[in-house]
C-alpha cells in the first residue's frame, strides 16, 4: 500500500470541473482529503500550455495528477515532469467512456489492453519516485465479469502497482454516452468488496454514486478508502465533516467562513487575469439547502461573468444569505 498518502478519502477527478479553483475552496474544508485533477491528457503536458494544465497553488496538496494515455514514454516522461511540478501522486486513467478518449487509445477502452497499460504504469514507476496509481472500472462492455476485473488488477499489481480506485460499473464504450456510462450500468458494489478479500495485500479505494459520508462509513467497513465526485461538487460542505467524521480531526469551516476566505485568492488570481466567473462558478453549491442559497447563486450567476466583476460581487451574495439565516 501507499506509504506516503492516505486514501481513506478522495476527491474524483472530474473533467471541467475538478480544476485548481475547486479543489482550491474544497481544500478550505479539508485538510486531510486527497485531491485529484482533472484528466490531462500526455498530448496537452507534452505538446499543450503546460502551465495552464499543471498549474496548483501550494495549499492543495496532497494532489494527485490524473493522466490519459497509453505510450509508456510519454507517460513515463509525463510523470516525471509532473513530479518536478510538485505532485504527490500520479493517477492513470482507464475508467473514462468518451468517444474522444477511445480515439486517443486512453481511458476505459485499456481494461481491454491489461498488459498496455502494465507497460505503462511500470513506465512510469520507474521514472519516478512518488506513488503511482490507477483508476477503472469494474468492466467494459462484454468482458466477462470478475474474472476480467482480476486478470486487470493482477496484471498491474505485478508491475508494483498497490493502490486500485475503482469505479463500480462497467463502462460500455458503444451505445452509451458518459453521462449515460455514470448512471445506466448498475452498481456492483459487491465486486469492489470481493476483490479487497480476494487481494488484501491491495489498497483499493471504492468509486461510484457515494452520495454522503454515512455511506463512506459503511464502505470503509469493507475497502481502504473511498472517492466522492459529483456529491463533493454539487454539494461541497459535506466536505467540511470530513477530517472529523472519517480520521478524527477537527470539522472544517461553514460556507459562509469559505466564502470570506476565498476573497484573497479571488483577488489574487483577478490580479493575473483571472475571470471572476472562472472561479465563482465551482461556488453555487456552498448554501445548498440553506436559506438564501437560491439569491446567493442567482446573483454569482448574473453578475460574476460581467466585465470588470471583482469580489465585492462575491460579499453581495454572501450577504444576501446572511440576511435570510
Amino acid at each position: 500500500m501507499s506509504d506516503t498518502l492516505s486514501h481513506r478519502f478522495c476527491t474524483a477527478p472530474l473533467l471541467d470541473w475538478s480544476d485548481r479553483h475547486c479543489r482550491f475552496m474544497w481544500r478550505l474544508f479539508s485538510k486531510r482529503a486527497l485531491l485529484y485533477t482533472e484528466m490531462v491528457t500526455t498530448g496537452a503536458i507534452l505538446h499543450g500550455d503546460r502551465e495552464r494544465h499543471l498549474q496548483f497553488d501550494a495549499s492543495e496538496h496532497p494532489l494527485a495528477l490524473q493522466l490519459g494515455g497509453s505510450d509508456p514514454q510519454q507517460l513515463a516522461e509525463c510523470a516525471r515532469i509532473a513530479e518536478q511540478w510538485g505532485y504527490d501522486e500520479i493517477n492513470l486513467n482507464c475508467g473514462c467512456p468518451s468517444d474522444r478518449v477511445q480515439s486517443g487509445r486512453f481511458g476505459a477502452c485499456l481494461m481491454a489492453e491489461p498488459e498496455v497499460v502494465a507497460e505503462g504504469l511500470a513506465a512510469m514507476r520507474d521514472a519516478v519516485s512518488i506513488p503511482v496509481t490507477v483508476k477503472h472500472r469494474i468492466g467494459i462492455d462484454d468482458m466477462e465479469d470478475y474474472a476480467g476485473l482480476t486478470r486487470f488488477v493482477e496484471a498491474q499489481a505485478a508491475v508494483g502497482i498497490t493502490t486500485f480506485i475503482v469505479h463500480a460499473r462497467k463502462a460500455w464504450l458503444n451505445g452509451l454516452s458518459p453521462k449515460e456510462n455514470r448512471e445506466i450500468p448498475p452498481l456492483n458494489y459487491d465486486m469492489v468488496f470481493q476483490l479487497k478479500r480476494d487481494y488484501p495485500q491491495l489498497e483499493i479505494v471504492l468509486n461510484g454514486g457515494i452520495n454522503s459520508l454515512e455511506e463512506c462509513r459503511q464502505h470503509l467497513r469493507h475497502v481502504d478508502g473511498v472517492m466522492l465526485g459529483r456529491a463533493a461538487y454539487q454539494t461541497p460542505t459535506l466536505l467540511a465533516q470530513v477530517d472529523s467524521e472519517l480520521f478524527g480531526g477537527e470539522p472544517g469551516p461553514d460556507a459562509a467562513r469559505v466564502v470570506e476566505q476565498m476573497l484573497p485568492y479571488i483577488d489574487s488570481e483577478l490580479a493575473r487575469g483571472q475571470r471572476l466567473n472562472h472561479i465563482t462558478r465551482h461556488m453555487l453549491g456552498l448554501f445548498q439547502g440553506l436559506p438564501g442559497a437560491r439569491r446567493f447563486r442567482r446573483h454569482l450567476s448574473e453578475n460574476a461573468h460581467r466585465k470588470g466583476a471583482g469580489p465585492e460581487v462575491v460579499k453581495q451574495a454572501l450577504a444576501l444569505v446572511t440576511q435570510a439565516a
